[in-house]
């Protein structure tokens, strides 16, 4: 359409002799390769391109702002929150260096506490187990004198036997029974 407005334009000007326009036109505008026809035309598709593209693209411009505002604010949310924790770390750690020697001393009183409980707790161990030995010592003696006594006992019953049936012949079996007899009442 433009090129058509132009072919006028340069035709009307042709007509006559060289007008003011015409030789302006052609010692600035008519230079092979420089014509201003395609200028305007890329100037009004331009225009038209952004007229028409320029909501949608505003609208995806400033969702994608929002976006990253968005992001930015997050992101800083999470670096305080980083910066906190690591305050919080540094904080423990130099707590804890300035605790070191008073959980060191108290880690050598439990060990000394530690070393005496087990200490008495052994002694202990070793009277109980001493009594319970002499315990046992002393009902194996008693145990070992009764049989002893059963042994003797049992031993002297023997020997005491052996005597009297060495010294009990026929004779004095016999008058043994009759004694015994009349002690119970005799024969009847």
């Amino acid at each position: 359409m433009f090129v058509f407005i132009y072919n006028i334009f340069l035709f009307a000007a042709s007509t006559g002799g060289e007008s003011g326009f015409t030789r302006f036109y052609n010692n600035y505008f008519n230079i092979p390769g420089f014509e201003l026809w395609k200028f305007i035309n890329l100037a009004i598709f331009i225009g038209i391109l952004i007229y028409l593209v320029k909501k949608p693209l505003t609208a995806a411009f400033k969702a994608k702002r929002e976006q990253i505002r968005a992001e930015l604010i997050k992101a800083e949310a999470e670096k305080q929150a980083a910066l906190a924790k690591l305050t919080t770390a540094e904080a423990k750690l130099a707590q804890l260096a300035t605790d070191k020697p008073g959980i060191v001393q108290r880690a050598k009183d439990e060990a000394a506490a530690e070393s005496k409980r087990l200490a008495e707790q052994t002694k202990l161990d070793i009277e109980r187990l001493r009594q319970q030995a002499e315990g046992d010592l002393s009902r194996l003696g008693k145990q070992t004198h009764a049989q002893l006594r059963r042994f003797s006992a049992v031993e002297s019953i023997r020997l005491a036997e052996e005597k009297l049936r060495a010294q009990i012949d026929g004779a004095k079996d016999a008058q043994l029974v009759r004694a015994s007899i009349s002690e119970i009442g005799g024969l009847n």
